[in-house]
C-alpha cells in the first residue's frame, strides 16, 4: 500500500492539529488543580526541587508546622506563599567577619 506525499502530509497537520487541542485541554486541567483563591498549589515534588530537600525534611518540615500544608484528595500540597514565607524565615543573614 502507497501513500503519497501530499496525503501522508495532511494526514500528518490533522494528527498534529488534535494533539494541540489535547495539549490545551491538559493545560485548562493543570491550572484548574494548581490554582485555589488565585494562590498558586505546589505539590511534594515542585518544593523538594525547589528547596532541594529531602523528602524527609519535608516532611519533618510538615510535621513540625514550620511549612503548612493542605491535603485535597489525599494529596498534600502548599501555597506558594508559604513556601517563600518559609525560605524568609530559615533565612540568616551572615554574621561579619570581625577583624582582629
Amino acid at each position: 500500500m502507497n501513500i503519497d506525499r501530499i496525503e501522508f502530509m495532511a494526514w500528518m497537520e490533522r494528527i498534529m492539529e488534535r494533539f494541540d487541542i489535547l495539549m490545551e485541554l491538559v493545560n485548562v486541567d493543570k491550572n484548574q488543580l494548581a490554582v485555589i483563591d488565585g494562590e498558586e498549589l505546589l505539590d511534594n515534588q515542585d518544593v523538594l526541587q525547589m528547596l532541594k530537600i529531602s523528602t524527609r525534611s519535608l516532611q519533618r518540615y510538615r510535621s513540625s508546622g514550620k511549612l503548612p500544608y493542605y491535603t485535597i484528595s489525599g494529596k498534600i500540597y502548599y501555597k506558594l506563599s508559604d513556601v517563600h514565607q518559609f525560605v524568609r524565615e530559615s533565612f540568616s543573614a551572615p554574621m561579619p567577619k570581625v577583624k582582629s
